[in-house]
């Protein structure tokens, strides 16, 4: 079963060679603070950042579960749907979380986000930028808005940008009650090293790591991610080549059965489709070998998302995709 659920890279960071000269020269045998400040300097210096503006974790998924303890006391507001851990670790700790439901078609209102800010005034506010599971990036303009807003209630703004590699780079000023927090489990192919970037103030930062672990990321994990780093050609040509997975994916999709199903513009790794024959074209892709994301929630029934594969893989997806289609009459019009 090819496994297209997960949002993963199918595609290496590094080759094999790499990573053996990597293990030989790493000192196991010592604690890894060397190692730490070696990556955090990478980071910053591949995106033009200050080292004090950022922190490591393990994974995002870490950082999540900070900003629920280290946070003020106060509910937390997210979207529906959203990334499920956000609703996993407020439950995990008792914090109160309530939600903006998507509209039809599976995008949000900017109007009712305020609305709801406006009426909880949430500690902080979380959302995926792209979105997560649909795929759509939301405007500087409109995160703006929010942060603003964010602000004059006192609470913080969390912008989840695990997938924003395969998206539109956008500028934010950094702000004490702004949070970026980013992975290199999607783009940069890392995910079973879990690796979490959060990025904020140097004010905001400490508030986070107050409750930090002495070594919270071990010196392979470390080692590894800074030799990609340090590497600008070797990301340049990963990333691209991630980008271009992507592209293929969504013509598939697109070319295919947008008459028929509704296919969201992704900015990520991953497109999410939707509508009456969402599930029968998923589970005849499932039938031939490939496992997609299917959803048990009550408003993501009828929701299918599919992650990128490797190039022969998406070209056996297609082929899949288009045997699928010929079961039905190109004349259907499209079902909502």
């Amino acid at each position: 079963m090819i496994r297209i659920n997960k949002n993963e890279s199918p595609i290496p960071a590094l080759d094999e060679e790499i990573l053996k000269e990597i293990i030989s020269n790493s000192d196991f045998n010592f604690y890894p603070d060397e190692e730490y400040d070696a990556f955090i300097n990478a980071y910053a210096n591949y995106y033009q950042l200050s080292p004090n503006q950022i922190s490591a974790a393990n994974g995002s998924d870490e950082w999540i579960q900070k900003c629920m303890i280290a946070l003020p006391d106060g509910p937390v507001l997210t979207l529906n749907p959203d990334f499920f851990m956000y609703t996993a670790y407020a439950h995990q700790i008792n914090r109160p979380i309530h939600y903006v439901d998507a509209e039809q078609d599976y995008t949000f209102s900017l109007d009712k986000i305020k609305n709801e800010i406006r009426r909880i005034k949430p500690a902080f506010f979380i959302m995926s930028v792209p979105h997560n599971p649909s795929g759509i990036q939301y405007s500087p303009e409109f995160l703006e808005e929010i942060s603003e807003l964010m602000k004059e209630i006192g609470g913080y703004f969390v912008i989840d940008e695990a997938y924003l590699d395969f998206g539109d780079a956008y500028e934010i000023e950094l702000k004490d009650h702004i949070i970026q927090m980013r992975t290199l489990s999607k783009a940069f192919a890392l995910a079973g090293l879990r690796v979490g970037i959060v990025i904020s103030t140097k004010k905001t930062i400490q508030t986070l790591n107050s409750i930090a672990h002495p070594y919270p990321l071990n010196t392979l994990t470390l080692t590894i991610a800074t030799a990609l780093f340090n590497d600008k050609n070797l990301v340049s040509s990963l990333l691209n080549r991630q980008r271009q997975l992507c592209v293929k994916l969504r013509t598939i999709f697109e070319n295919n059965v947008s008459d028929i199903i509704n296919v969201l513009p992704s900015k990520t790794n991953f497109v999410l489709t939707y509508g009456n024959l969402a599930q029968d074209l998923g589970k005849y892709i499932y039938s031939k070998g490939f496992l997609p994301r299917f959803y048990d929630e009550p408003n993501m029934k009828q929701t299918v998302r599919y992650s990128i594969a490797t190039e022969p893989q998406l070209e056996d997806l297609e082929k899949v995709v288009k045997e699928w289609r010929q079961r039905y009459d190109l004349s259907k019009s499209k079902i909502n």
